[in-house]
């Protein structure tokens, strides 16, 4: 029994890590940033803050003028119409086309200008809400962390608890061997070794489930060699702040609520942007446009001949022929070149559009913008309305978890002053081991408790700093 409690201890310091020198230490920011990295809500949400951001760019870019070129090239066989001439023939020709037309909307009854504010409440309501799965993220990976910190805080106690035991099995068994005790204190001893093991197996169990769930929450791969730094927190600061003033100063630094107030902002641009859209519409425009025709053909002057006709004049009473000049012309293609600078075109437009009719079809969409706002204001009160709850909930779990602690501190140090009165007895043989045993699983279970009111007074702690300043 002597060697196998010898034997227990040795491993069991090994699995708890207490022999290692290979391991790596992350603290609880590096833990939060990794998460934060990692994470696949957090990757959604800000692909979805980026998309906003480029509805806010090109909004703006909208009031730029447009500009579009067109440019066509057709091969027309049979009888069809001479794009240069206008007229029909009946051959085989090619065609080409181009314009080019721009055009700037003067007044749309600013609704291109509320579009621009509308797209930028979107993007900051974007980025709340980006900053809000941050958030919440961060205060998983604060619970799982504590978890991580507590049961491994436990693991310690529960090994000094069976190292003690085992100690005491050793001297026990010694004693009986002699003689010195009756058997039943060592079978009893025993039976507190053998729970103490079971402790430690479902304190370990327990702890490799954290440390997963922790590690589950960073999205990183499990590494066993990690060990995470400890927190420590000045108990004896008293937390004074009331429910109410932590609740104003949560609605005007968490991003849980600027992102539902300004959605609403957002939906009441959308309003205005949708009213807009009755007001008449004044825009310029402009256009040109030139074209080529592959029958399109020139007559060029030549040398003019004379012919000779069947008139003739008589000087000096002799008679000549009369000749007659004729201008030759030689038909020729007009050049590519040139026929696009001979029929280039241009104009100049502005334009009125009144809106007259529509089917209501602008006006439906005024109300389902109303409606918008309508629902972005209940979600708005329903958030703040159940954060002020969370809020309330949170300090009175705080003030819980202080006075508990406070209550655990005293029932340790009581238990502590009878299990070692206890132990005393039974170690001189004036006491019995139920005695003992009972003192022992007293304080065992006092200190656990110990531990888990310590890492719940750092949880609620966190909980109401995050709430008071945005910062954990």
């Amino acid at each position: 029994m002597k060697d196998q409690a010898r034997i227990f201890l040795l491993c069991l310091f090994i699995s708890t890590g207490i022999l290692s020198h290979a391991q790596k230490t992350m603290t609880l920011q590096q833990c939060i940033d990794t998460g934060i990295q990692n994470n696949f809500d957090v990757e959604q949400r800000r692909i979805s803050e980026q998309s906003e951001q480029l509805d806010y760019k090109q909004a703006k870019l909208s009031l730029l003028p447009d500009l579009n070129g067109n440019a066509g090239h057709g091969f027309n066989q049979g009888r069809s119409i001479d794009p240069f001439t206008n007229s029909p023939v009946t051959q085989s020709f090619n065609s080409s086309n181009f314009s080019l037309s721009s055009g700037l909307v003067l007044f749309s009854g600013l609704s291109r200008m509320n579009n621009i504010k509308r797209a930028d409440l979107s993007r900051k309501a974007a980025q709340m809400e980006l900053q809000q799965e941050k958030d919440n993220l961060a205060i998983n990976i604060i619970l799982a962390y504590l978890q991580v910190l507590s049961l491994n805080e436990q693991a310690h106690l529960v090994a000094d608890q069976a190292r003690l035991s085992a100690q005491q099995v050793e001297r026990l068994d010694i004693l009986n061997k002699e003689g010195a005790i009756k058997p039943s204190e060592l079978s009893d001893l025993k039976g507190q070794f053998a729970n103490d093991r079971l402790t430690i197996a479902d304190n370990k169990n327990n702890l490799g489930n954290a440390r997963l769930s922790l590690f589950r929450l960073m999205n990183i791969t499990y590494d066993s060699t990690i060990i995470f730094e400890e927190i420590n927190s000045d108990f004896s600061v008293a937390d004074n702040r009331s429910s109410n003033s932590i609740y104003q100063s949560a609605l005007q630094q968490l991003a849980l609520v600027k992102a539902v107030d300004l959605r609403i902002l957002s939906s009441i641009k959308s309003v205005q942007m949708a009213r807009g859209a009755l007001w008449p519409t004044l825009s310029l425009g402009g256009n040109a446009y030139t074209q080529y025709s592959s029958v399109a053909r020139q007559n060029l002057a030549q040398n003019p001949s004379f012919n000779q006709t069947e008139d003739y004049v008589a000087i000096n009473g002799q008679q000549y022929p009369v000749f007659v000049k004729k201008d030759n012309y030689l038909s020729s293609p007009i050049p590519y070149g040139t026929q696009l600078n001979n029929n280039l075109n241009s104009s100049l437009s502005l334009t009125l559009s009144i809106p007259i009719f529509n089917a209501f079809q602008q006006r439906t969409k005024i109300k389902q913008a109303q409606l918008e706002v309508k629902r972005n204001a209940t979600i708005a009160a329903d958030t703040k309305r159940q954060l002020q709850q969370e809020i309330d909930v949170a300090a009175l779990n705080m003030q819980t978890a202080v006075e508990k602690y406070q209550t655990l501190l005293q029932q340790v140090a009581a238990y502590k002053e009878s299990f070692d009165a206890a132990e005393a007895r039974f170690t001189e043989g004036v006491g019995n081991s139920i005695d003992y045993l009972t003192a022992k699983n007293n304080l065992d279970r006092a200190n656990r408790n110990l531990v888990n009111a310590r890492y719940d007074y750092i949880l609620r702690r966190k909980i109401l700093d995050f709430y008071s300043n945005n910062r954990f």
